[in-house]
This record gives C-alpha cells, sequence and structure tokens, in this order.
C-alpha cells in the first residue's frame, strides 16, 4: 500500500508540474502575444501611412492615428464596422465607387498593389487623393482570417505631378527653345521650341555638347558661362550668337539658371534662348533711320538757309536794278544795261525754283518725259551752250570728245542736256579758275558712257555714299561758296534713271578732281519719222498771226504779257475779270485765251466753262495761267474744260510753241509745278 500511495504522489506531483509548467508556457506566451500586439500597434502608430486592419468577415479592428485623421473615424466608432463605411473610395474621373483593395486581398487571399487614381471620401465628405494596398493576414492553414489595409494621402505628390506636368507642357509649347545641360556641357534635355529654333531635333541634341550649337570664336564665351552657372550666378537676356543646323547665324537672348540637386548641389544649368534676330534688325534699321531723319533734318536745316541765301543774292541787284532805273530813266544805256542784268538775275530765280519743283515731281513719281529720237551729239552741243557762260566766266579750259558715228538715244532733249549742263555747271563751280574740264562720250554696246571729268577740289571718300543725296554739297565753307541749293546732283541722278540709265561719282581724293560717269541705252528700233520727231506730234509754229485773249486781274501782268504777244506779230486783247473775258471773248473770238483763276466778280474756272458753253467756244485753246500748280488744279482746269495749265512765271517758248498748236494741243513742256510762286495768289 504504501508504495502504492507513493506512486500515486509522485504522479500527482508530476502532474502538477507539468500543468505548472504549461501555465507558465500560456502565460509566458500571452505576454509574448501581448507585447508583440503592443509593439504592432505602436509600431503601425508611428508610421506615416494609414492603416486598417478587419476580421474575416471584413469587420473594422483597427485604425492607426493617420487612418483616423484621414478617415474622419476613431477607432472606437469605427470598430466593427464594415470596412467600405469607414474606407469609402471612387474613381478619380468617373466618381464611380472604386474596388476596394482590402475586400480583394481578402476574398482571393493575394496581395493587392497600388491603386491609382483613387479618391478616399472622408466622414465629413473631404476628398483626398490616395495610393492603397493590401495584404490578407492568414492562419496556419492559410486560410484568410484577416486584411492590413494601407494607403497614404498623396495631394502634395499629385500637386506636384501636376505642377511638372504644366511645367513641362509649357516648356515643350514655349516658342523659346529652353535647353537643359550638365556642367560639362552636354545637353540633357532638348524641347520642341529648340528644335524650331536651331533644327535639330531632340534625338539629334540630346547627348551632345552644346558646342554643337555655338559658332567655334563663341566657344570661350559659353566656357565662362558654366564657369559663372557653377557659381551659383544666373545669367538674365545675355545677347549672343549661335548657329542653326542649317548654318544660318542667329541673334539670340540667352538666360541660364542653376539646376540643383536634393542637398543644393549645382549639377548643371537650364537655358532658356529667344530668337531676336529680326528684332536686332529692326533695332538697327531703327536706329539708322533716326540717324538718317537727324541727318535730314540737319540737311533741310541748312538747305534752308542756304535757300534764303540764294534768293537774297538775285533779289538785291533786282531791287538796286529797280533804284538805278527809276534814278537813271532818261539815260537809254544804262536802262538797257540794268534791264539785261536784272533779266540774268530774274533767269537765276527761276531756275533755282524750277530745279527744286523738278526734283519734287521726280521723288513723287510726276515728271514726265517727252521722249523722240535725239542724237547724243545735239544733247551735248545744247548742254554745253547751257553752261558756257560758267566756264567762260571762270577761265575753264572745256575739251569734248564723241564717238565718231552718230549715237541715237530715245530721250527727252532738254531734259537730258539738263542733265550734262547741270554736271558741266557742278565741274565749273568746284574746279578754281583756269582749271581743264572734260566732258568724254564713249559707246559700250547697247549703251553709252558720257563722262565729265574735272581738275577741282575733288570729292572726300566719306562724301562719295551721299553725293547724290538731296541738299548735298561737298563743300559748303563760306571761302568756297559757290552757289547752289545741293540738289543738282540728286536732279541729274533723277532725270537719268528715269532714262533708263545710271549715274555715278568718282574721286581719288580731295583736290584731285572728280569724275560723274552716265550711262545711257542707245536707241535700238524706233518708231519716229526721219525728221526726229515722233508721228503723231503736231506742226510746228508756222509764224501766222492769232487772236490772244490775255484775261488776268493783275493790270501790270496782262499789260506785259500782252506786249510780249503783240511784239511776236498777234492780236491781242485784254480783260481784267471773269464776265469782262466772256463778254470781250463773244465779240473778239480768240484763238487763244490766257485764263487767270483767281479774279474778282467771276472766276477762272467759271468764265471757261461759259465760254465752253457757247457754239464759237468749242474751238478756242484755253489754257489756265497760275501760280498754282499742284495737281489738284490741275484737275479744276481740266475740268473746268482748259486745254493746258502753265505755272507763273510763263516761259515764252512755251507760250509761242502754244500759239502755233491746234486747240487740243498739248505744249511740249508745260511747267506745271506743283506749288506756286510764293506770294502768288492767283
Amino acid at each position: 500500500m504504501a508504495s502504492e500511495d507513493d506512486e500515486e504522489r509522485r504522479l500527482r506531483s508530476a502532474a502538477l508540474q507539468n500543468a505548472n509548467a504549461i501555465l507558465l508556457a500560456r502565460q509566458r506566451a500571452e505576454r509574448e502575444l501581448t507585447a508583440e500586439r503592443e509593439r504592432l500597434r505602436i509600431t503601425l502608430a508611428s508610421i506615416g501611412d494609414a492603416v486598417i486592419t478587419t476580421d474575416a468577415e471584413g469587420r473594422v479592428l483597427y485604425l492607426n492615428g493617420v487612418a483616423e485623421a484621414l478617415t474622419g473615424w476613431t477607432q472606437t466608432e469605427a470598430a466593427g464596422r464594415p470596412l467600405p463605411e469607414v474606407f469609402h473610395i471612387v474613381d478619380e474621373f468617373s466618381r464611380k465607387p472604386a474596388e476596394n483593395p482590402a475586400l480583394r486581398a481578402l476574398c482571393e487571399g493575394v496581395i493587392v498593389g497600388l491603386a491609382n487614381h483613387t479618391v478616399l471620401i472622408a466622414r465629413d465628405g473631404t476628398e483626398l487623393p490616395i495610393d492603397d494596398s493590401a495584404a490578407p493576414m492568414l492562419d496556419e492553414s492559410g486560410a484568410p482570417i484577416g486584411v492590413v489595409l494601407v494607403f497614404r494621402d498623396v495631394t502634395e505628390r499629385k500637386r506636384a505631378e501636376e505642377a511638372q506636368a504644366r511645367l513641362a507642357a509649357i516648356v515643350e509649347s514655349s516658342q523659346d527653345a529652353i535647353v537643359s545641360k550638365g556642367l560639362d556641357g552636354v545637353i540633357r534635355t532638348w524641347n520642341a521650341g529648340a528644335e524650331r529654333l536651331f533644327g535639330y531635333t531632340a534625338e539629334e541634341a540630346v547627348g551632345r555638347p552644346i558646342s554643337l550649337i555655338i559658332p567655334p570664336e563663341r566657344l570661350d564665351e559659353e566656357r565662362e558661362i558654366l564657369a559663372q552657372v557653377a557659381r551659383g550666378e544666373p545669367i538674365q537676356h545675355y545677347e549672343t550668337v549661335r548657329v542653326a543646323k542649317d548654318g544660318r547665324r542667329l541673334v539670340i537672348s540667352l538666360s541660364v539658371s542653376p539646376i540643383r540637386d536634393a542637398e543644393g548641389r549645382i549639377i548643371g544649368a537650364s537655358k532658356s534662348a529667344r530668337d531676336v534676330t529680326e528684332q536686332k534688325q529692326a533695332e538697327d534699321a531703327r536706329r539708322e533711320a533716326v540717324m538718317a531723319l537727324k541727318d535730314a533734318d540737319r540737311r533741310k536745316d541748312e538747305f534752308l538757309a542756304l535757300l534764303a541765301h540764294e534768293l537774297r543774292n538775285p533779289l538785291a541787284p533786282l531791287r538796286n536794278g529797280l533804284e538805278v532805273m527809276r534814278l537813271a530813266a532818261l539815260d537809254p544805256k544804262v536802262v538797257a544795261k540794268t534791264r539785261d542784268m536784272m533779266d540774268r538775275q530774274l533767269s537765276h530765280m527761276v531756275r533755282l525754283i524750277d530745279d527744286l519743283l523738278d526734283v519734287s515731281r521726280i521723288s513723287r513719281n510726276k515728271m514726265e518725259l517727252r521722249r523722240t529720237r535725239v542724237l547724243l551729239a545735239d544733247v551735248i552741243s545744247s548742254a554745253v551752250e547751257t553752261a558756257r557762260p560758267t566756264l567762260e566766266e571762270a577761265g575753264h579750259e572745256l575739251t569734248v570728245a564723241l564717238p565718231p558715228e552718230p549715237v541715237h538715244l530715245d530721250a527727252d532733249l532738254t531734259r537730258l542736256a539738263q542733265v550734262f549742263g547741270n554736271l558741266l555747271n557742278n565741274s565749273a563751280k568746284y574746279t578754281d579758275r583756269g582749271g581743264h574740264i572734260w566732258l568724254t562720250a564713249t559707246r559700250e554696246g547697247d549703251r553709252v558712257l558720257v563722262a565729265v571729268r574735272d581738275t577741282g577740289i575733288g570729292i572726300p571718300a566719306s562724301a562719295l555714299p551721299n553725293i547724290f543725296d538731296m541738299f548735298s554739297q561737298v563743300d559748303r565753307s563760306v571761302e568756297r561758296s559757290t552757289g547752289g541749293l545741293g540738289i543738282g546732283l540728286a536732279l541729274v541722278k533723277g532725270l537719268v534713271e528715269m532714262h533708263g540709265g545710271t549715274v555715278e561719282a568718282a574721286s581719288p581724293g580731295e583736290g584731285k578732281g572728280s569724275t560723274l560717269t552716265v550711262r545711257l541705252p542707245v536707241l535700238k528700233e524706233s518708231t519716229y519719222t526721219s525728221d526726229g520727231m515722233p508721228a503723231e506730234a503736231w506742226p510746228g509754229f508756222t509764224g501766222s498771226k492769232r487772236r490772244v485773249l490775255v484775261v488776268d486781274d493783275n493790270l501790270d501782268s496782262a499789260a506785259s504779257m500782252a506786249m510780249v504777244l503783240q511784239l511776236q506779230g498777234n492780236e491781242v486783247r485784254t480783260a481784267h475779270d471773269g464776265l469782262e473775258a466772256v463778254e470781250l471773248a463773244e465779240q473778239f473770238r480768240p484763238q487763244l485765251i490766257l485764263m487767270d483763276v483767281g479774279m474778282p466778280r467771276l472766276n477762272g474756272y467759271e468764265a471757261t466753262r461759259q465760254i465752253r458753253g457757247r457754239p464759237w467756244g468749242q474751238d478756242v485753246s484755253v489754257i489756265a495761267l497760275t501760280g498754282w500748280g499742284q495737281e489738284v488744279d490741275r484737275a479744276k482746269s481740266k475740268e473746268a474744260g482748259c486745254d493746258g495749265h502753265l505755272v507763273k512765271p510763263v516761259n515764252v517758248s512755251d507760250l509761242v510753241e502754244w500759239l502755233g498748236r491746234s486747240p487740243s494741243g498739248e505744249p511740249p513742256r508745260a511747267r506745271d509745278a506743283e506749288a506756286g510762286l510764293p506770294g502768288d495768289s492767283s
């Protein structure tokens, strides 16, 4: 019995020990599990992502602090609730309920990765873009007993991505070239603007050195730019030159900024380049235009001063001549000498004004040439005759050499003679007394070259480019004042170009003379008659007496014009207003009427209309005679029925040719200037 009791006690003791060991082990396991759960809780609470765990039915077991903040649910409120009630998500674009990754992980027992474009609707309706993923919790048999859902707020990331996308879109759509490169000068990025500007595609440019678009002479400049960027110094609106793929050199405005990494270290440069080639050219053109305007303004002021001087020169002897004729009225020789002097001075003044008006006509394409088949020899002869007084007065020797064979031109003889007369006078004025002037013509194929060379003061090289500009004079010093307005060569150039020719100036330098060469086309074929006049020209003046009515409210003007016409053998009557003109014309039946425009009682236009309204008035030549010569004035006189338009003072030779023409004829060269003479309001 004793042994049995001992065995029983031993077994009970062993069982008790085993029970205690099991209890201790269980307690130890429970403590370890509790500690593990606490560690897990602390871990989940401390991580930056939101975490929700569920049971096998998908009911919420746990939310960490981040999940509470994002969903708006507390742990106590959410526990036991279905997950979709706490974690409510929709698609960012469709706004429809999105697939819940936790439910899928629980159902399929697989890890569900990050979903895109998911929006969390918080308890208070706040919307947050999130990234989410889920993983199942499995028991020993691999059966899901719950799920862990992890998600995070990606609002800032979304904003950064959108900002980056906007920036990329801006860069890509920019008209400027935007390029990034490393500090080694190798191109990293190349936008569409760079492709358009430089011609290289991104595939051709990226990975190659930036020297691809830099001219060789600018490589040192690029090295300095990289060094400056490496020091953290940006560059703004730096103007430089780059080369496109096709070889074009482009003026660009360049801005460069350093590129830094996350630690703030400079790792490269971002460059923005804008093509300013056209802008630069426009600025240069504007600058040149401003300088030209200033120069023109200066020359205009000089010209006005010179014009006043040149007009006073003939006015002084004219006034003196009037006084001499008043004091010596009984001395025919003194009066005749004074009259000749006054006639020369008046002719000089008229030439000045005619030159001004001719240049104005040419500049506005209003000049009309009356071309005929003319001999170059006749043109030169007329020019020499015009310039002879000036040449003889200065004591110059003139040598003329022409081709042995006749040279015919399709030209306005008067205007072309004016060209060479101006050139001869110009040489005479700018050559010291007793100089030598050569006029030489040579035939070269279908053109003739006429050169006027002198031993004069010459032309400085700086003045040659502008020698044919308006109001240009080589020397305007008081010591060498030679007269003239500085428009002679401008007039020469205009008239020569109207004849299809060119003119150029050359000079070895100051004091070494100058040569002005005119090139003109030689006439090949002609529709002219053997006498050199166009077939449709009117016959010349026969010298027969004509009946002429002079109408002018200025009594002196009417009387002097009548006297000139009477001395030509014509029968002349005068009238001093429009009504008197109509009445006298009815009685006198003139063949030609010189009609002033501005008159009392009835102006010249209305008087002409009334005369044209009479049966006999259809065959009368009516010439408007006025100080106004603009296009509008010509149009008014033509509309009133006038056959021609002459501007005071009238060239008598023009008037004489009118006398020999039919009523519908046109004068060979009516001086229909755009503006009347100063002070003449007729």
